[in-house]
């Protein structure tokens, strides 16, 4: 191997191709050459580059890049390489309270996941769409929610708008977030956020407390001191969003998940601590519809209904209930944003949720300017409808049974015209003349 990576030569690179790409796909073919690529660079650079899965660099060869501390980030590097290899393992991760992230990671910078972006870090263009197209076949989708109550009289569909996407961020890509998440509680919990954006009530009761932060827009869910009402607060100022969350943002447009003519320009973090909990509500007008919630660490469900019961603290019932998956995207829109209220009951474990949301222009903060990386975003695949594979195959052989039907009873009707009856070969085909007819209505 050693020979192999030291050769220069074009007709010698051509040939350990070739040689170590016999029989393999197109797309194997291109990842094996990028692989190849990268070693001999590591080898150039005296060992800087780490290899992640031989398409991403590892992030603590970029923070010795940043912080020019070679031998602490190569110990801290072998050890989180570690904790990577376990975590991508599941889809569930470490629960970690974000004060072990120590002070150093205070000022951690915000890199851009190669697996979210989507973009190309080492040139490989065709690779990257190669890797977005099959990430984005992964994705599954539910449109059709239904939950028919009676509004002014009427009997209506309350969950008309719903969506759920799953699959849309891999457990690597969670990870990462979770990782952003708790380096900027742990930065709202040292004061260096703008006094808005953090916020950890007391928990003075069962449901009560979960820790909140958020960016683009300061948003009041009560009267607040100053006698602000319920709503965006136009002259507070917070945190713009993160880089890593504009990155979700273009992921979720690029797939068609979020519409071009409603990219969200604010956010809120939800982390939950068991039996935190989000009461009954219908979103506030201040923003537009819809609104996208991506769920981490662990599943639960959102409840709606037109109208939903309080049991207990932290406890609510409601005739639709709905699991939200990790590395889900759920859509809320139409009927299902302005008419049905939804909740979150107690949740039995730690839970990280993004709710995503476009500000209505008309209330957009004083100072607030839009973030020109939002702008002109566009679909990368042509939107469609995404059936399960039992189901497709399903419906064709039900399709081909309806031929073969079709079939048998227009040649019946010929055979007894004339006073013909084909005899049955006895594995199912029946015989006419040289020909024979299986049951799909083909002649062989």
């Amino acid at each position: 191997m050693e020979k192999l990576l030291s050769s220069s030569k074009e007709d010698d690179d051509h040939e350990i191709l070739n040689l170590l790409s016999d029989g393999f796909c197109h797309h194997c073919h291109l990842l094996l050459h990028h692989r190849l690529t990268l070693l001999r660079k590591k080898r150039k650079s005296n060992g800087t580059l780490y290899l992640d899965e031989g398409l991403e660099s590892s992030r603590d060869a970029r923070d010795n890049h940043v912080n020019g501390s070679s031998s602490n980030s190569e110990s801290s590097g072998k050890r989180n390489r570690k904790q990577r290899d376990s975590s991508s393992n599941g889809h569930h991760f470490d629960s970690s309270s974000p004060e072990s992230l120590g002070s150093k990671q205070s000022d951690f910078e915000l890199w851009i996941n190669d697996g979210i972006v989507g973009d190309s870090k080492f040139g490989n263009e065709e690779l990257d769409k190669q890797k977005e197209c099959i990430r984005y076949s992964q994705v599954q989708c539910k449109k059709d929610f239904s939950l028919v109550e009676k509004v002014d009289g009427k009997c209506i569909n309350v969950l008309q708008g719903l969506e759920l996407h799953t699959q849309v961020f891999n457990p690597m890509e969670q990870r990462k977030i979770v990782e952003c998440i708790y380096r900027l509680q742990w930065r709202g919990m040292q004061g260096k956020l703008k006094e808005r954006t953090y916020s950890k009530p007391k928990k003075w009761m069962r449901g009560k407390g979960r820790v909140t932060i958020q960016f683009g827009c300061c948003y009041n869910y009560a009267e607040d001191k100053k006698g602000n009402p319920l709503g965006i607060v136009k002259d507070e100022e917070v945190d713009p969003l993160p880089s890593l969350f504009k990155q979700m943002i273009k992921r979720m447009v690029r797939w068609n998940i979020v519409p071009s003519t409603c990219i969200p320009d604010s956010c809120i973090v939800n982390i939950y601590d068991e039996g935190d909990c989000i009461p009954p509500h219908i979103d506030h007008h201040d923003f537009l519809r819809p609104f996208y919630t991506v769920s981490f660490l662990n599943q639960c469900d959102i409840v709606f209904g037109k109208n939903l019961q309080v049991l207990s603290p932290g406890e609510f019932s409601g005739p639709a209930s709905i699991p939200l998956p990790v590395g889900s995207v759920f859509v809320i829109n139409g009927n299902g944003a302005n008419l049905a209220k939804h909740c979150i009951p107690s949740v039995k474990s730690k839970r990280i949720s993004i709710t995503f949301r476009k500000m209505d222009p008309k209330k957009v903060p004083y100072k607030f300017l839009p973030d020109p990386e939002l702008e002109g975003i566009k679909p990368r695949f042509i939107s469609f409808p995404k059936k399960p594979f039992l189901e497709i195959q399903q419906q064709k052989v039900q399709s081909a049974e309806s031929e073969y039907e079709t079939f048998s009873k227009n040649r019946q009707k010929k055979l007894n015209v004339e006073g013909e009856i084909p005899p049955l070969n006895g594995i199912g085909r029946h015989s006419f003349g040289k020909f024979k007819v299986n049951k799909f209505g083909h002649m062989q």
